[in-house]
């Protein structure tokens, strides 16, 4: 809950923004203290209406470089630009907080970076918090999650994961996680064992029914051929909205989360 809070006092971290360049700078020094070697992949990306150029951050930690089996952790560090579906019109305009979309998946997965290090598991680890997921248009689903295409066009191929599991909006305190069909579709194995592991530990958050269909990051990473599962919250009212704030969020949530994704890679 500290790393999540840590990013929302940088304020929205939209692409272009203060919040943005300095969130940016505290993940890769938080990743430094735990990854063997950490980078960033920028690239140039276009969004908005009229259309305007920006370039994009993703941030990789990996971890256990020398081992040649691999999974990839990920979820999206950037926020969005406008309060569109805030109930106020008056606040369509402004940027969002995120603590929820974008900030508990980044938290989670930087702690996981703690628990890597000191106890590594059997396989490598790369860590990758996705830049340019939020600023798309609806009904366009091409102008979403930019950055892990960005990424999978770069890197799919060399990191060569067995499977990549993609955190997002999972600190909802009201936490009820079904099963994305994008990621039941093409990815089943994968997702029968994430949600047999939740019911394993008594984890009843996680349930093992079919809920939306999601244009998420893991779909770039689907199409270059990554099985990959999206666990999501997608019913959560604050959604895009400037009510996405830490007081909306749980620590017990987040463990929850937490708990199930780091049972499945130490069991590797």
């Amino acid at each position: 809950m500290a790393y999540l809070k840590a990013q929302c006092d940088f304020g929205p971290r939209n692409p272009g923004s203060a919040g943005h360049c300095q969130c940016r700078e505290y993940l890769v020094a938080q990743l430094k203290k735990s990854a063997e070697f950490v980078t960033t992949q920028q690239f140039v990306f276009s969004f908005g209406s009229p259309r305007q150029s920006m370039t994009g951050y993703n941030i990789i930690g990996r971890f256990r470089l020398a081992v040649r089996d691999r999974v990839l952790l990920c979820a999206h560090w950037d926020t969005r630009p406008w309060a569109d579906e805030d109930p106020d019109a008056a606040h369509h305009q402004m940027p969002v907080l995120g603590a929820n979309d974008g900030a508990s998946g980044v938290a989670v997965l930087l702690h996981m970076a703690e628990l890597i290090a000191t106890t590594p598991p059997a396989v490598g680890v790369d860590i990758v918090f996705f830049d340019a997921e939020d600023a798309g248009t609806h009904q366009e689903n091409r102008t979403w999650a930019l950055g892990s295409a960005a990424f999978a066009r770069e890197y799919a191929y060399s990191f060569n994961p067995r499977y990549a599991i993609l955190l997002d909006m999972i600190g909802d305190a009201q936490l009820n996680i079904y099963q994305e069909a994008y990621s039941v579709e093409y990815a089943r194995a994968l997702v029968n064992r994430l949600w047999d592991k939740a019911a394993e530990l008594g984890i009843d958050e996680f349930i093992p029914e079919m809920g939306y269909a999601v244009y998420d990051d893991h779909i770039p990473l689907l199409q270059a051929g990554i099985q990959s599962v999206d666990i999501i919250d997608f019913d959560y009212k604050y959604w895009h909205t400037l009510a996405d704030t830490p007081d909306k969020c749980s620590a017990a949530s987040l463990e929850k989360v937490g708990r199930v994704v780091t049972a499945v890679i130490y069991e590797e």
